[in-house]
């Protein structure tokens, strides 16, 4: 192929020497040495930028933020571990009410812990037996009876934070606490003595409180040796007492109805993410579509005008107080409400850096040379909104997010059999000023998160994609 071409170059220079010479060689050998050119539109493409991709140079650029790369992975982590969580073992359902299996009343604003381990006893400890009827574990406590109030009790031993004591025939262990309030003589050591607490009072076979707040707690039965008449158990080996007959904790703790707050948070998420993913989807399609007409057909400008016009006007706080509360509360509502109007800002956009773009030399050119309304749109347009698209895209979730939290505020939300985290915080609200506090630091954190990172993560990848930004 070189010899052919540097044959043609030497025909073409040895004729051109001819014709300065007078000698001009007949017409028919003068077109041998031309060979016409086929135009060919991807190889005219990469004439124009050898070794060049657009995509692959936004991707180059966004993967140099170290900031957006690392958000990303977390954002990506959670979103992950959002849909997998219902998956892994040993996780309750998010809208179950978890009751105690002896008492059956709600486990309501359990304190968050990584353990259901609540005492951890060494071998030989003696526990009383609860029926509970629960295979595989065991109820067992350490309370042998219940004092009555104002019921005199005999202490043989003083032990400081507990007296050893006799009452009505049995022996065991009372708390010398605030709580018992016991009447004491002015020298407690010097006993026997009689004493009575104010309150009812538990009667302890040992000088600890094997319980949790008063129930019984649970331990695996391969690890006790049961007494005769099955009333009594002794660990054969170290044991751990736990509040529920499973080593499954209460991570993010449960809320007053006895909910499991972790699996509700990612549960609440779920339902979230999926409203800020449709959303933006429904923006992006319905603003690119009416943005690229409005932009780019002249004779449609003044309509869609008028009509961005009436729908930017109406508040979105308004259009969603309204549509709430005139349609059934639910997901599909507050979708179709947040899209009336959320796609005005996004048809904007696209029309505005239209307008800017399809006038300029390169898109007059390509008009020119015959090309195509979807070509010019696909290569000379296009490209140059996708930062625009993106960022809007990367900030409608957050946003769509932020107002499924503000209408749940005011009671036009979603019910509360689904959670998502609107729900969520808003009941967290209510208890910011008290021990349950967590309620609203789980689902705020994980909303923070996810707004913080879209937002981080749209710039980041807005600026990547913008072709002044890496078109050499």
């Amino acid at each position: 192929m070189v010899k052919l071409r540097e044959a043609k170059s030497r025909g073409l220079e040895d004729a051109l020497e001819n014709s300065l010479l007078g000698d001009m060689p007949p017409p028919s050998d003068i077109d041998g040495l031309f060979t016409p050119a086929i135009l060919n539109a991807a190889d005219a493409e990469r004439a124009g930028y050898s070794e060049y991709s657009y995509w692959r140079s936004t991707f180059r650029v966004f993967l140099r933020n170290r900031a957006a790369v690392s958000l990303l992975t977390v954002l990506a982590a959670l979103l992950l571990f959002t849909f997998l969580q219902p998956l892994l073992p040993g996780q309750y359902p998010a809208t179950l009410i978890i009751n105690h299996p002896i008492t059956k009343l709600q486990m309501a604003n359990v304190s968050p812990s990584l353990t259901t381990v609540k005492k951890a006893v060494p071998a030989g400890t003696r526990l009383v037996v609860v029926p509970s009827g629960i295979e595989g574990w065991t109820a067992v406590t350490n309370v042998a009876g219940a004092i009555q109030r104002r019921e005199a009790v005999t202490a043989t031993e003083y032990h400081g934070a507990w007296l050893r004591v006799t009452y009505k025939g049995m022996d065991g262990y009372i708390a010398n606490n605030f709580t018992t309030k016991l009447k004491l003589p002015e020298d407690p050591a010097a006993v026997p003595y009689e004493t009575q607490s104010n309150f009812q009072m538990n009667l302890y076979t040992s000088m600890d409180d094997y319980t949790n707040n008063g129930a019984a707690l649970f331990v695996e039965t391969s690890l006790l040796e049961f007494s005769p008449d099955g009333k009594f158990a002794v660990t054969k080996d170290a044991a751990k007492l736990r509040t529920m007959p499973s080593a499954n904790a209460f991570w993010f703790g449960t809320n007053i109805l006895g909910q499991d707050l972790w699996a509700l948070v990612w549960s609440g998420t779920r339902t979230s993410l999926f409203i800020g993913f449709m959303v933006a989807l429904v923006e992006a399609v319905i603003g690119i579509l009416i943005g690229v007409l409005w932009g780019y057909v002249r004779g449609l400008d003044r309509v869609l005008t008028e009509v961005y016009n009436v729908a930017d006007n109406i508040p979105t706080t308004i259009v969603l107080i309204l549509v709430s509360y005139i349609m059934r509360p639910g997901v599909a509502t507050l979708v179709f409400a947040m899209c009336l109007t959320e796609w005005a800002g996004m048809a904007r956009f696209i029309r505005n850096q239209i307008v800017i773009l399809r006038d300029r030399d390169y898109n007059l050119a390509s008009r020119c040379l015959g090309s195509g309304t979807w070509r010019i749109i696909t290569r000379n347009l296009l490209p140059y909104l996708v930062s625009v698209v993106m960022l809007r895209m990367a900030m409608a979730i957050p946003s769509a997010i932020g107002s499924e939290v503000f209408i749940t505020y005011i009671g036009l939300g979603l019910p509360v059999s689904i959670p998502s985290l609107g729900n969520l915080i808003n009941v967290g609200r209510r208890l910011v000023s008290t021990s349950q506090s967590y309620q609203l630091v789980f689902p705020t954190i994980v909303l923070s998160i996810v707004t913080i990172s879209f937002y981080m993560i749209g710039n980041a990848f807005a600026d990547a994609a913008d072709p002044k930004n890496h078109v050499a």
